[in-house]
């Protein structure tokens, strides 16, 4: 086990740990927002636990990188939006 698989590692359970903050304050507010960002969490856990765990699925790693971003950027639009019609 070398030192970047141990970071990576602290990168897993850090990830976790914020998607839990997040799913926290999605409970009690019930705000979309929070439940996404929870989700693009779990997908950057994923990320790194592919990328240190290696096999078959090492180069697709990015793919869940990607994808936590894309759901980072829709969460915040759909934010904005929701704010805009609702005329706050």
């Amino acid at each position: 086990m070398s030192f970047n698989d141990f970071l990576r590692g602290a990168l897993v359970m850090a990830s976790l740990s914020i998607a839990l903050f997040f799913l926290r304050f999605w409970r009690a507010t019930s705000e979309r927002l929070f439940a996404l960002f929870s989700l693009a969490f779990c997908l950057l856990a994923a990320n790194w636990a592919l990328a240190s765990l290696g096999g078959p699925l090492k180069p697709h790693a990015h793919v869940f990188r990607f994808l936590a971003f894309v759901v980072i950027a829709l969460a915040v639009l759909d934010k904005n939006r929701r704010r805009e019609g609702s005329g706050q």
